[in-house]
């Protein structure tokens, strides 16, 4: 049999590349190095690109059993708690890009996307192994070597190795010329409520506060039965590891300027979880030989547009329209890929990188800040994110 194209990796990103190339018609070995699908991470938000792939591929009907819909983003001011823009979702999202905007569990996305990797039994899915190294032997084979838990390695040939592994990426670390991931001087603070412990009110949108060195995100997930928050703030990190449990008291003191309405929300939660926020970026070489990156893997980046699990999906799916069964010539297709990627990638990777400038503006530049999005219209916000939301999969 046919060497299988290997994913390292069962994140979002590498379970969508294995449903995706199944379906072009490969047979796909997914090895994780976890032991089993957990609960890292909270919320995340699905644009219509992201969603118009999920459709392509059969998952968008078991997203939308446990996503939310907000109506719209809600902008506000973290000084005053005044409003500043509306931009709208919803219907009109739906309308204007031919898909929804969703907000959805981490947890919920990656089951819907496993269970339909193993829908097909062309996929094969393996916990609890770590990428440790690959080779080309004399015939130009492609070779892998995974350690499972029990220290034993995983030896075999693949005809493709997909590196969809995260931001700390050992996959990434066998291309030459890619830079390794690094901090960006924020930190993302994270919890999740029960919707009965937040005024039911919110309960309908994306809120969005912008204050000095830092922004507030919360949104509805599970079909409005939970409640995700992220605190996001300009500082160094000083923990052993990229993400630790936060102190409850340490956050509060730094919004305690902010408006009453943000700092009982704030206030709610008895725990956080906090994270260190590291971007690769996307100008690195994805493509070298028979292995690729995707996703975090290839281009990290911060959550300041709330592309990061979209790019990993759309990455998945062109992927899998470059390269097909027949593919002859594997290298140029995954070169080809990488072109096709990476302007739109590094486009957006900018993009995220403005927003964080913008969202934590102080003093006058605040002020001019705030005083264009009052005068912004609905429409005219909209448009801003035409070119990111309006994309298309390859058929």
């Amino acid at each position: 049999m046919n060497a299988p194209l290997v994913i390292a990796g069962a994140g979002i990103g590498g379970l969508t590349a294995a449903v995706a190339l199944t379906r072009a018609g490969h047979r796909v070995l997914v090895l994780e190095r976890a032991s089993a699908l957990s609960e890292v991470g909270a919320g995340l938000q699905l644009s219509p690109n992201a969603c118009k792939c999920l459709d392509q591929i059969g998952v968008l009907e078991a997203v939308l059993k446990t996503a939310s819909a907000p109506e719209a983003i809600r902008i506000r001011s973290a000084r005053s708690g005044k409003a500043l823009a509306r931009i709208p979702l919803g219907s009109e999202a739906s309308a204007r890009y031919g898909a929804p905007y969703l907000l959805s569990h981490r947890a919920d996305l990656q089951k819907a996307l496993y269970d339909k990797a193993r829908s097909f039994p062309s996929v094969e899915i393996r916990f609890g192994h770590s990428f440790i190294g690959s080779y080309v032997d004399e015939a130009g084979n492609l070779g892998l070597t995974f350690q499972a838990e029990d220290g034993r390695n995983l030896t075999l040939q693949a005809k493709v190795l997909v590196g969809a592994d995260g931001v700390w990426s050992r996959v990434r670390e066998t291309l030459n010329g890619h830079a390794t991931a690094r901090f960006s001087g924020r930190t993302a603070y994270r919890a999740t409520l029960r919707a009965d412990q937040v005024d039911p009110g919110i309960l309908r949108d994306t809120g969005l506060w912008l204050g000095k060195d830092a922004h507030l995100v919360h949104y509805p997930i599970r079909q409005q039965s939970a409640f995700n928050i992220v605190a996001l703030v300009a500082e160094d990190w000083n923990e052993q590891d990229w993400s630790a449990p936060a102190d409850r008291s340490t956050l509060l003191r730094r919004f305690a300027q902010w408006a009453p309405d943000a700092r009982q929300l704030l206030e709610t939660p008895d725990s956080w979880l906090k994270w260190a926020l590291c971007g690769v970026p996307a100008t690195g070489h994805w493509a070298q030989g028979k292995t690729v990156l995707i996703g975090d893997a290839a281009h990290a980046m911060l959550p300041f547009a709330a592309q990061g699990a979209a790019m990993a999906i759309e990455d998945a799916l062109v992927l899998a329209s470059v390269l097909t069964p027949e593919t002859a010539d594997i290298a140029n297709a995954l070169r080809t890929f990488e072109r096709q990627r990476r302007e739109r990638v590094r486009k957006v990777q900018k993009t995220a990188e403005e927003n964080g400038r913008i969202y934590h503006m102080s003093g006058p530049l605040a002020l001019g800040r705030d005083t264009v999005l009052r005068m912004s219209s609905p429409e005219s916000l909209s448009a801003r994110m035409d070119w990111i939301y309006g994309w298309t999969p390859p058929s």
